[in-house]
């Protein structure tokens, strides 16, 4: 699996749709596999949603998209790519055919062909649909002959028939370049883009950068505007990286507005070898949810969905023998150190808080893997304080980090035979508690 995709509440339940190949753990033959809940916590595997139709528009792949409420009927909207595509997509459409969303249509035209004229586009793709100004307006994510990067806006009110609308931002954006060009990530397309609005009337667009490979993720908080023609236009104030850590790509997002909150998934990749990955059988994951929130100064608000408490189990835990899936909670008012795994050659994987610095430090370092990116410690800022919080979530090789509410870290920390996972703490003033995350769901 990879990228997630139309994350959707329907008749009482989340709908989670992901790009998925059936057949082999490998990046191609894409189709949209699918997983529901009643609680964000226990999940049920259903069939493949849609799959792609020889000679069709999407019969090489059914990549990025949404899912959306066109009057009742739940229809995704999602890239299809055919044979010749060139990293130009058409914006297909497939309908639901039961409340239960287990059988879908294809619509046999795609609503777009490709980008609109004139307009020199290399990269154009994932389509994403929202509301603004009482009409429904969809983003794709774009990149351009010359290098820019930018979101294109199109009217959709009519999901059948397209308007481009402009553009919503690019790449020349005094904020929206400073923020895209994080070290080792300069990007000349951004794919996936997502936008939603806070309860406190902020706008969040969120893209990952694109430059031939995927790089990263970032954010931009600010304002959505219409222009003189009444289409939306994006105007950034802030922004940064959306997840600090190397293992987190292509983030799909749900504005739940009966529970007035949003959403967030993202795709974690594999960082081993691919002889491992194809000794294993299966490659990919996608992170927990997270609740999306901003903070006054513009920065992104960040936490597990509470939903995920209720994997714990019953009773919490100090120290000692780490199972494969738990829930740590770590509150420092001194420096402290907690150790998660510790390899035969006595090097640690840890985490270290420093309140009065307001910094939390991922030691990863002696957990080799196989994409060129290093593997030193990594450093997350919170506000300097009297106390410091820290939720870190493992499930197997899966383990994401939050600094407070201000910054999280995913990443892919693969256990060897010979590892000791143990909780240790160190420290004058801390307090930790660790819960054992129950089993999935076996249905």
């Amino acid at each position: 699996m990879n990228d997630p995709n139309g994350p959707f509440h329907w008749r009482g339940r989340y709908h989670l749709f992901y790009q998925y190949n059936p057949a082999a753990p490998a990046h191609t033959n894409i189709h949209w596999g699918h997983a529901s809940s009643p609680d964000l916590a226990h999940w049920d595997r259903h069939r493949v949603a849609l799959t792609p139709t020889p000679g069709g528009p999407d019969e090489a792949g059914c990549w990025s998209g949404c899912v959306v409420d066109d009057d009742g009927v739940p229809t995704a909207v999602y890239s299809g790519i055919d044979r010749n595509h060139a990293g130009l997509s058409s914006i297909c459409l497939a309908v639901a055919e039961d409340d239960g969303l287990m059988d879908w249509k294809p619509v046999p035209a795609p609503v777009l062909t490709g980008p609109p004229p004139g307009f020199d586009v290399t990269m154009f793709r994932d389509p994403f649909v929202f509301r603004f100004g009482g009409r429904r307006w969809a983003l794709v994510g774009a990149g351009h002959a010359d290098g820019t990067p930018s979101v294109l806006v199109y009217d959709c009110e009519d999901l059948y028939a397209w308007r481009f609308a402009g553009v919503l931002v690019d790449g020349r954006d005094p904020v929206a370049s400073r923020t895209a060009r994080l070290p080792g990530s300069a990007s000349t397309g951004w794919e996936c883009p997502q936008l939603w609005e806070t309860p406190g009337g902020d706008w969040v667009l969120a893209v990952a950068l694109w430059d031939g490979d995927p790089r990263a993720t970032v954010y931009l908080t600010g304002r959505l505007l219409a222009d003189a023609h009444g289409n939306p236009r994006f105007s950034p104030r802030a922004g940064g990286p959306l997840d600090h850590g190397r293992d987190f790509y292509a983030p799909s997002v749900l504005q739940h507005t009966e529970a007035d909150r949003a959403l967030l998934w993202g795709w974690s990749w594999e960082a081993r070898p691919q002889q491992d990955v194809d000794r294993a059988g299966w490659a990919g994951v996608l992170t927990a949810p997270r609740v999306m929130d901003v903070h006054e100064d513009g920065t992104l608000r960040v936490a597990p969905a509470p939903e995920l408490e209720l994997l714990r189990a019953s009773e919490p835990f100090g120290a000692g023998p780490l199972p494969d899936a738990y829930d740590l909670e770590i509150t420092a008012r001194s420096p402290a150190t907690v150790g998660l795994l510790r390899s035969a050659a006595g090097a640690e994987l840890t985490v270290g808080l420093d309140p009065a610095d307001g910094t939390v430090i991922l030691d990863r370092s002696d957990w080799p893997r196989s994409r060129p990116d290093g593997s030193g410690p990594l450093v997350l800022r919170t506000p300097p304080g009297a106390q410091l919080a820290v939720r870190v979530l493992v499930d197997g090789s899966l383990l994401e980090l939050f600094a407070g509410d201000r910054a999280m870290a995913t990443e892919r920390v693969y256990r060897r035979p010979d590892d000791v996972a143990e909780l240790v703490v160190s420290g004058e003033d801390v307090q930790v508690r660790c819960w054992e995350q129950g089993p999935p769901n076996p249905a």
